[in-house]
């Protein structure tokens, strides 16, 4: 088998949330060029449908399933659906998540603060306990991949709305804790913790706050945001055979940000 052959994802069949739009649409295409079939959710049908149809463009399955995995609730019911109608999984990726606030700890209330939870921690948690879950129970060994973020580790400048350096942080905990428990049944948890990609929200943020915006890109030694698209290869690996050593393992990919 060459190096090349490990990557090889044929056969394979992703669970991504928030795969429509910016990092998790990157990471769904990357998946599916590798070989693997997707099923995606998120919440416009309408990008779902889109990021569908390049998938199929691929070669590939795509089953588009619209739903807010913010939502407990919501979530239980997507993931059941998934595994009833769209199994087996073999490949997890918890992307769903936001900031989504911009207040100082004081200020935030308690419902903002579980609304983020829900969307950042809980949502994980859901989906990997009943998609990874099932890998486990399948004897068969699988892939659980979280996107976190560098927020998890540091406290950014100048942004209010801490709850989700919280969160972040324990998706990364989580992964950790998940990956020792389920190790020992062939399923690999690891975390990849983007630092600043121009994605649609903070395309937004730049816009409503471009001094912040503008510094955040002075403090990163590349001098640049990241391209979505940067993330799919490193989602291919997490994916695929080559990673089949490395569990609970939180990759910071961030031009350098957190290096000073």
């Amino acid at each position: 088998m060459s190096v090349f052959d490990r990557f090889n994802l044929a056969g394979k069949r992703l669970f991504i949330t928030g795969g429509s739009r910016g990092l998790g649409r990157e990471m769904a295409l990357a998946i599916a060029e590798a070989g693997a079939d997707v099923v995606l959710t998120g919440r416009d049908a309408e990008s779902l449908e889109s990021t569908a149809a390049e998938i199929r463009g691929l070669g590939r399955e795509a089953v588009a399933l619209t739903g807010d995995i913010g939502n407990p609730s919501e979530c239980e019911a997507v993931c059941r659906m998934v595994l009833a109608e769209h199994g087996p999984i073999n490949i997890l990726i918890n992307n769903v998540g936001g900031r989504l606030v911009n207040v100082p700890v004081e200020e935030q209330t308690l419902e903002d603060w579980q609304r983020i939870m829900d969307l950042n921690v809980t949502s994980t948690f859901l989906c990997t306990k009943l998609i990874g879950g099932d890998m486990v129970r399948r004897g068969k060994g699988g892939r659980v991949i979280n996107t976190a973020s560098m927020s998890g580790m540091i406290a950014n400048r100048g942004i209010g709305g801490r709850s989700y350096e919280t969160a972040k942080a324990a998706v990364i905990q989580f992964t950790r804790a998940t990956a020792a428990d389920w190790a020992p049944h062939g399923v690999t948890v690891n975390a990849i913790c983007p630092g600043g990609f121009m994605t649609a929200p903070n395309q937004r943020w730049s816009k409503e706050n471009p001094e912040v915006i503008t510094e955040f890109a002075k403090a990163i030694p590349m001098g640049k945001f990241g391209e979505p698209e940067d993330l799919g290869p490193l989602a291919v690996y997490l994916a695929s055979d080559a990673s089949r050593y490395m569990t609970g393992a939180s990759l910071v990919i961030d031009g350098g940000y957190t290096l000073w």
